[in-house]
């Protein structure tokens, strides 16, 4: 569920001694950087060692290399590189610093949707971000005289006239063998929140009613097997023509495109995931990459590795890397395949809460939506028992007492 995501073979080190003409300032603090191994991460780790003394390890490993590291005093590693569930751990540990302080004084060019807020505290700057977006046959819409859908309501009657039409096996397809995300997504498009004070769940209202049943709406113009339908599936969907219309990964546009498999080339096209409600922010989640700083440094080493990791996401990088990734940084224009999930990010997605609570929660729907999705429990049952399963396992591990 990553986009653009280029494993390198091996770790790839490199130093950089010296400034470079495309660093604002000239770093004199020893600094060392432990990122993913993708190429993304080799372009920003790249900018930064323009500004000197950074050394960068891209690794395979290095979830497992950077908790340990960070664990370390003082650390191995000043700038960790995470996603929106590897943070989670170095949070619970209290590995990374807040950084609020160094962003009031070297992060102003920031854009609110890339501070990654944990208690109230930014902790993380995302980078790049993969988000489910609409996915749809333009030669169909455009056919069937059908607008580019902007809300589920719009989804539903244009699935409505796809399917009388008979263009296609499904007017609609989803990845919805993660239920649990669905739900999660559509969720917090109608404005709803997991919690509430003492980490007790709150998803049993109103809210929670509507994102379920808007669910079921939608599974009456899909593939009765959607409950196992993964990511590959759906695009293959995609690819066969047997679908018109899917709030899809970002991840898979490009595959829509390539013409050893796939049927349907020039025909697939993007657009911001809907919204619930018309005027809503969109049924969709931002998963992030982005810096975090170590916790356990000196706060001259803390600033330096923040300026540093500023010029790693500056606006030159991302315009000489553009197609690398879906880029949060500021001068980024996305190309075609890029399109909807930029879209969806502008339109107010929110990033997906991850947290310790946040897993078990996920796990509790998980476990208990289906019944309401094949039609054996009511709404209101689903949601009850999603809160019990949830609480179960809260108080299990000290997060609800």
């Amino acid at each position: 569920m990553r986009a653009t995501y280029f494993l390198l073979a091996a770790a790839i080190c490199f130093m950089a001694a010296v400034a470079q003409a495309g660093c604002t300032y000239e770093n004199t603090v020893s600094l060392k950087t432990s990122t993913a191994a993708f190429q993304a991460w080799k372009a920003v780790t790249g900018a930064m060692a323009e500004c000197g003394n950074v050394e960068s390890e891209l690794s395979q490993e290095v979830h497992v290399k950077q908790a340990a590291g960070f664990a370390t005093n003082p650390s191995l590693y000043h700038i960790g590189g995470v996603m929106t569930s590897s943070i989670v751990p170095l949070v619970n540990k209290g590995l990374v610093r807040p950084l609020d302080d160094l962003i009031a004084k070297y992060g102003q060019q920031l854009k609110p949707n890339q501070l990654m807020k944990f208690e109230g505290r930014t902790l993380a700057i995302a980078m790049m971000v993969n988000a489910q977006h609409l996915m749809y046959r333009e030669d169909i819409l455009n056919e069937l005289g059908i607008a580019v859908p902007t809300t589920y309501t719009e989804v539903l009657t244009a699935a409505e006239k796809i399917k009388k039409a008979g263009v296609v096996d499904y007017p609609l397809g989803g990845s919805w063998k993660t239920t649990w995300l669905e739900f999660v997504n559509m969720y917090l498009g109608y404005g709803g929140g997991f919690f509430k004070e003492g980490n007790l769940p709150a998803v049993n209202n109103a809210k929670g009613v509507a994102a379920l049943e808007m669910m079921r709406k939608l599974t009456a113009y899909m593939d009765p097997e959607y409950l196992v339908a993964d990511s590959t599936y759906v695009q293959q969907q995609f690819q066969q023509g047997k679908i018109a219309m899917a709030n899809f990964w970002a991840s898979r546009a490009g595959a829509m495109d390539d013409p050893k498999e796939s049927q349907v080339v020039g025909k697939v096209k993007m657009a911001a995931a809907p919204a619930p409600e018309k005027g809503g922010i969109p049924a969709s989640t931002l998963w992030w990459d982005g810096i975090v700083i170590a916790k356990n440094i000196s706060e001259a080493e803390a600033e330096a590795a923040f300026r540093v990791a500023m010029e790693g996401l500056d606006k030159e990088m991302v315009q000489a890397n553009r197609d690398l990734a879906v880029w949060l940084i500021e001068g980024y224009e996305p190309g075609p395949a890029a399109k909807g999930a930029a879209e969806t990010a502008a339109a107010g997605a929110r990033p997906y809460p991850a947290s310790t609570k946040m897993g078990l929660m996920q796990t509790a729907i998980a476990n208990n939506i289906a019944d309401f999705l094949t039609g054996r429990q009511p709404a209101k049952e689903t949601l009850a028992n999603i809160e019990a399963s949830y609480l179960t396992a809260a108080k299990e591990s000290g997060i609800v007492k």
